[in-house]
C-alpha cells in the first residue's frame, strides 16, 4: 500500500523495529570539505557513545548543538559519509527555508527510548 505521494506504508511490526532514542550532543565539528555536514559525538546513555554525521551545518553552527538533547534513530546500519563513519541518524524537520533539529520539550536523560 502506498500513500498519495507514492511513499510506502510500513507495518506496525516494521515501526517497532525502529529504535528511536534521546541522545546528548557531547561534541560537534564541521566535516572537512562538506558545507552541509557536521560530525557529532553523542551519548545514547549507558556508556553508549557514538559518532554520527548530520546534514545540518547550513542551519546550525557546531557550538549550537553541543549540550542539546536530540532525537536519533539508533539502530540504523553504520554508513561512511565523506570518509566519516556515522553510527546513528539525527532526526530533523525541514522546509525550503531550512531545518530544525527535533528536541524534547522536557529534560529527559540520554538513552530514553522514544515510541
Amino acid at each position: 500500500t502506498s500513500r498519495k505521494d507514492g511513499k510506502p506504508m510500513i507495518s506496525f511490526d516494521q515501526f517497532q523495529a525502529l529504535e528511536f532514542k534521546l541522545a546528548s550532543v557531547l561534541e560537534a565539528e564541521k566535516v572537512e570539505g562538506a558545507d552541509k555536514l557536521l560530525k557529532l559525538r553523542v551519548d545514547l546513555g549507558g556508556g553508549d557513545i557514538r559518532q554520527m554525521v548530520a546534514g545540518v551545518a547550513k542551519s546550525y553552527a557546531p557550538e549550537e548543538l553541543v549540550g542539546k538533547t536530540i532525537l536519533v534513530l539508533a539502530n540504523l546500519e553504520p554508513a561512511t559519509i565523506r570518509g566519516v563513519e556515522s553510527q546513528a541518524m539525527l532526526l530533523a524537520a525541514s522546509t525550503s527555508d531550512g531545518l530544525t533539529v527535533l528536541v524534547p520539550d522536557r529534560d529527559f536523560p540520554a538513552g530514553t527510548k522514544v515510541s
